[in-house]
């Protein structure tokens, strides 16, 4: 059995609850979420959710075919294996005096971020990329001393019209109705 990480992105209405019963949904199943990032999307009054989901083939069809079940999840897409785009943004604070502060900031040069807040004996740094790169600038800073790490979870869109073809399809409910207004405001859109 391979287990590898991959990546869900579900359409959601934005409504107060969602998270909340979308998240259930993974703690009943015993799913485990590995990264989650929510944030409006261009339909309005829908969210996206971005969920990193390690398991095997199987784990993630069952995944997919839970979430579709639930009343307020308009669309949701498996994109591991397509052209996608992935990003995550880290805050890092870390230990800074006079003599290392030169080094950090060549560091942070190279990795393409940039000093957000200077403080007396800190910096902290923000940095956007794929997992990895956050992860090596991590590991880089270290010996400074990091004070602290936020990271926000991998965001994903596909590449080109995959992603906007896909949701031009409407998909049926749980009561045999369709849901049509996601793909009349996606054909609008494109």
């Amino acid at each position: 059995m391979v287990s590898l990480k991959h990546t869900i992105v579900a359409q959601v209405e934005d409504k107060p609850g969602v998270l909340a019963r979308v998240v259930g949904m993974f703690r009943r199943r015993g799913f485990n979420i590995a990264s989650l990032a929510v944030g409006y999307s261009e339909v309005p009054n829908q969210s996206r959710m971005t969920f990193v989901v390690e398991g095997d083939d199987a784990t993630v069809e069952q995944v997919v075919k839970q979430l579709n079940k639930l009343i307020e999840v308009v669309r949701v897409s498996d994109i591991s294996e397509q052209e996608a785009v992935y990003r995550e943004l880290a805050l890092v604070k870390v230990r800074a005096n006079p003599q290392t502060r030169g080094e950090i900031v060549q560091l942070v040069d190279i990795f393409r971020g940039s000093i957000v807040d200077v403080g007396p004996d800190t910096l902290v740094i923000e940095v956007t990329g794929d997992e990895n790169k956050i992860n090596s600038l991590y590991e880089l800073l270290k010996p400074f001393g990091v004070r602290e790490i936020m990271r926000t979870g991998r965001v994903a869109m596909t590449r080109g019209l995959a992603g906007a073809r896909a949701s031009e399809g409407a998909r049926v409910r749980r009561n045999g109705t369709r849901n049509t207004k996601m793909s009349e405001k996606s054909e609008s859109i494109l």
